[in-house]
């Protein structure tokens, strides 16, 4: 049931925007395939200089979960902001990268945000940013650009596994490591965002669907697996897709 959106091969179905930069154009080889894993990188930067950058995957989808297992590895590029480091993302319900504009910084999307800790201090991974969205949380309008999760702190190079579930324009869960650490609902485009405006897209209006991408924000992260589980099918059956999610859930971690 699950289908494999990285083949471990090569970036197949896959396509880039990188601010600056035209659709497609993988500046400084920042996307690529070493040893079966998609890797974000920065050895051909003089400096990142805003370049920030994003991976999509061909087809949109309304009703998924997302997973992923990703690290971050190296040093940060030079010239990558402070709040940058060890600091990737899963971007869910995006606009085409058709249809961003050159020198747009993110996707307008609701972001999964992926951190890293340093060697001390909490720093928690799975958070929510709203690059030009908003959302429900506790029945009330959240506008705020990001919200931690509830997770651990995870350090050094080790291996982290991140899902995300999607109900179109409903419910939206952050799991990390098998744990539900974040839970919101009815995302929606934000209409004080500059990149909403241009895209005349009509503030309130919520978001059943969109593409999926991986960030590039300065430092180097890898990704060994990125998997979705369509749900599509279930949505005209609660009985069923609570059975899905049962079993989903209950499956050896």
């Amino acid at each position: 049931k699950w289908k494999q959106l990285f083949n471990g091969k090569n970036l197949a179905g896959w396509h880039m925007k990188i601010r600056g930069h035209a659709y497609n154009e993988n500046f400084g080889n920042t996307f690529r395939v070493e040893n079966h894993k998609l890797k974000v990188v920065y050895d051909q930067y003089p400096n990142f200089n805003e370049q920030f950058g994003h991976i999509f995957y061909k087809t949109p989808y309304s009703y998924y979960i997302i997973g992923v297992e990703y690290r971050f590895v190296g040093k940060q590029a030079a010239g990558g902001p402070d709040w940058a480091f060890k600091n990737s993302g899963i971007m869910i319900h995006c606009q085409s990268p058709t249809t961003m504009l050159k020198d747009q910084d993110f996707p307008i999307s609701i972001e999964v945000q992926l951190l890293g800790g340093d060697s001390t201090g909490e720093r928690p991974t799975c958070n929510l940013c709203t690059p030009g969205t908003n959302v429900e949380m506790n029945g009330k309008l959240f506008t705020t650009h990001c919200i931690n999760s509830s997770s651990k702190t995870f350090r050094g190079e080790e291996w982290v596994r991140a899902e995300v579930l999607v109900l179109g324009d409903s419910i939206i869960k952050h799991i990390v490591m098998g744990d539900t650490v974040l839970v919101y609902g009815k995302p929606q485009y934000d209409g004080r965002d500059k990149w909403v405006k241009q895209a005349g897209l009509q503030d309130g209006k919520t978001i059943t669907k969109g593409t999926i991408s991986l960030q590039s924000e300065s430092h180097p992260v890898e990704f060994r697996k990125v998997k979705l589980f369509n749900l599509e099918k279930y949505m005209g059956n609660p009985d069923k897709l609570l059975h899905v999610l049962k079993l989903l859930n209950t499956r050896k971690q």
